[in-house]
C-alpha cells in the first residue's frame, strides 16, 4: 500500500472511532468499524439470508429504512439500484455513522433525524419499506406498525426482531368465552414479553415477541406475510 493508501487508512480509522461505537459492521476502505460484535459479522449475516428473497433489480423503486443506524441497509439497497433510498433514525450518532459511511462508500442516500411515530411528516409511501431489528426498542410497538402501514407502505414490508420463546404458532379460535384460560398457558400463544429495566446491558429493549406474536402483530397492523426466508425475517405486502 502506497504512502497515501496508508494515510488514507489511518484517517478513515480515526473518523470511525470519533463517531463512537458503531452498531453495524461495514467495510469502510477496508476498515471494519465494527470488528469485535457481540453478534458477529452484523448485520451482514442478516443480509446474506435476506438479499436473495429480495428483487435483484430496484430500479425505479424507493425505499424507506426506520431505524436505519449506520445505514447499512440502506446502503446495500441503494447498491440493488434503488432509485432513491430514505433512512430515519432518532439518534443523531447513528445518522452520523451513516452519513459518513455512504460518503465513503459512495452512495446517495438521505437520512433524517425522526421516530417512527413521526412518520406522517414525510407524506410519502414507499415501494419497500425496512424495518429490522426495531420492534423491540419501542415502547408502542404496535402502533408504530400502524403507522407505517397506514403512512408509510405502498407495497413491501421487510420485517425483522429478535423472538424469545416458542418456534411454533398456535392455531386460534377467532374469540374465546371469558372464563378461558387454558389458551393463554400455550407457549405457542402469541406472546409479547415486556423488559422492565434493561437486556443485553440495553435499556431501549422494552419488548421481545415469540414468533406467534410477530406473526399475530403483522397481520394485526394490516400486512399479508408472503415469504419467511429466515426464521426471524418476514416479507410482507401491505393490504387495503
Amino acid at each position: 500500500m502506497s504512502s497515501d493508501g496508508v494515510s488514507a487508512k489511518h484517517d478513515t480509522e480515526r473518523r470511525i472511532r470519533a463517531l463512537g461505537k458503531w452498531f453495524h459492521n461495514m467495510d469502510l476502505g477496508g476498515v471494519s468499524t465494527a470488528p469485535e460484535h457481540f453478534l458477529g459479522d452484523y448485520p451482514g449475516w442478516i443480509w446474506r439470508r435476506l438479499q436473495p428473497a429480495l428483487p435483484r433489480d430496484l430500479s425505479g423503486r424507493t425505499v424507506l429504512d426506520v431505524g436505519c443506524n449506520g445505514g447499512f441497509f440502506s446502503i446495500e439497497m441503494k447498491r440493488l439500484g434503488a432509485e432513491r433510498v430514505v433512512g430515519i433514525d432518532s439518534d443523531e450518532r447513528y445518522l452520523a455513522q451513516a452519513r459518513f459511511a455512504a460518503e465513503t462508500l459512495g452512495v446517495e442516500i438521505e437520512l433524517h433525524r425522526m421516530s417512527v411515530y413521526e412518520i406522517a411528516a414525510l407524506q410519502e409511501r414507499f415501494d419497500v419499506v425496512l424495518f429490522m431489528g426495531v420492534l423491540y426498542h419501542l415502547r408502542h410497538p404496535l402502533l408504530a406498525l400502524d403507522l407505517l402501514h397506514e403512512h408509510a407502505t405502498k407495497d413491501l414490508f421487510i420485517f425483522q426482531s429478535l423472538q424469545r420463546g416458542s418456534q411454533d404458532a398456535a392455531a386460534l379460535a377467532p374469540d374465546y368465552p371469558f372464563a378461558e384460560e387454558e389458551v393463554f398457558n400455550d407457549p405457542a400463544y402469541p406472546r409479547l414479553h415486556f423488559v422492565e429495566q434493561s437486556f443485553a446491558g440495553d435499556p431501549t429493549n422494552w419488548w421481545i415477541p415469540n414468533r406467534a406474536c410477530c406473526e399475530a402483530m403483522l397481520r394485526s397492523a394490516g400486512y399479508e406475510i408472503v415469504r419467511k426466508p429466515y426464521d426471524e425475517i418476514y416479507l410482507c405486502l401491505h393490504k387495503q
